[in-house]
């Protein structure tokens, strides 16, 4: 009794930091991510020519780039955001690792590869199936990476699934790279399947909706038995909760947001493994609460890393995949090195 109290997952419920005046500072900052998104960008506008663009437009060179460039692009890096930190959370609180995220399991890598394989041998495909594909190369990843990292004789640990996450993410990448190479006529095609960027895929959108809404649904249900299962395995089995369905839940969550994700934006990395840590530092340990934490600090921070891209290499851009590679590689680094983040 005295064990299961001392491990209740902490909730943060005086000040700010209240789960529900948490989540709407979080909602604000969004919107202000979201006003920062559309009002910058390879040319500054202003909030009166944002506003004239919406509801008085003209069809101004201004307009049409704000409504039907940089608002889709806006709405996309709302959904990868959201979908790469509700991932990242459900993978490291299955895997117990405070270094597993999509990117570094594999799973991104995956779904590219499944991807760029077919459209190397097949020509062009549409969404949809550029949809399946990046469910079926996440899933398979996902699976592989668990085998393998359950093989040695203590089972699954965060030493094993982080190697093997790293060997399939290695061997998957090597493979896209091989294919750009050797296909150079669709060299300029792939390399979005390397690097990952947020410009002109919104329409994709209107496919990948229910899978988008059946992850998060499946991520939230899960909530729960990772609250169980953050005590170990054996305390969630005396908890009544089944280690091997939570574990599929899971996996089939990652899935779907991974796999969206990438489908959308590319294999864009360390969105995944950042924001699950921002929101265990705000939200507490209770995973009711970091699935909604970790969706809107993941679509906050993938806004404002595209449009500082654009901001910083105008009048190109730098993808948000670059910006977030430049920011989380050192905040890996850090984590390596200090103990007290290590623990989840």
């Amino acid at each position: 009794m005295d064990t299961l109290q001392t491990a209740e997952p902490r909730r943060i419920s005086t000040g700010w930091r209240s789960p529900g005046r948490l989540l709407v500072i979080l909602a604000l900052i969004l919107i202000f991510s979201v006003a920062v998104s559309i009002c910058l960008g390879s040319a500054p506008s202003s909030i009166a020519e944002v506003w004239h663009a919406i509801f008085q437009p003209s069809g101004s060179t201004m307009d049409v780039t704000i409504t039907q460039i940089r608002m889709p692009r806006t709405a996309s890096g709302i959904i990868v955001g959201a979908c790469l930190g509700v991932a990242g959370m459900v993978i490291q609180g299955h895997s117990r690792n405070p270094i597993a995220d999509p990117g570094l399991l594999g799973i991104n890598q995956g779904a590219a590869l499944a991807i760029v394989a077919v459209t190397a041998f097949s020509g062009p495909l549409g969404y949809l199936p550029q949809a399946l594909l990046a469910f079926a190369g996440a899933f398979l990843a996902s699976v592989l990476v668990f085998l393998i990292g359950s093989a040695s004789r203590n089972g699954a640990t965060s030493v094993t699934l982080v190697l093997a996450g790293a060997a399939v993410t290695a061997v998957c990448g090597g493979i896209v790279s091989a294919i750009a190479l050797l296909n150079e006529d669709s060299l300029e095609t792939l390399r979005f399947w390397q690097v990952g960027s947020l410009a002109g895929r919104h329409d994709i959108l209107g496919y990948l909706w229910p899978f988008i809404l059946a992850g998060l649904l499946l991520a939230l249900f899960n909530a729960s038995a990772l609250n169980g299962l953050a005590l170990g395995e054996d305390s969630a089995r005396s908890l009544g909760i089944s280690v091997a369905g939570a574990r599929t839940v899971g996996i089939l969550a990652v899935t779907l947001l991974a796999g969206s994700a990438v489908t959308m934006a590319g294999p864009i990395a360390f969105a995944g493994l950042l924001v699950p840590h921002l929101a265990r530092f705000l939200a507490g340990s209770d995973y009711r609460w970091l699935m909604p934490t970790a969706a809107l600090c993941g679509a906050a921070i993938l806004l404002l890393a595209d449009t500082a891209g654009q901001v910083i290499a105008r009048p190109g851009e730098l993808s948000a995949g670059v910006v977030l590679a430049v920011i989380g590689a050192p905040f890996f680094v850090i984590l390596a090195r200090r103990r007290r983040l290590m623990k989840l």
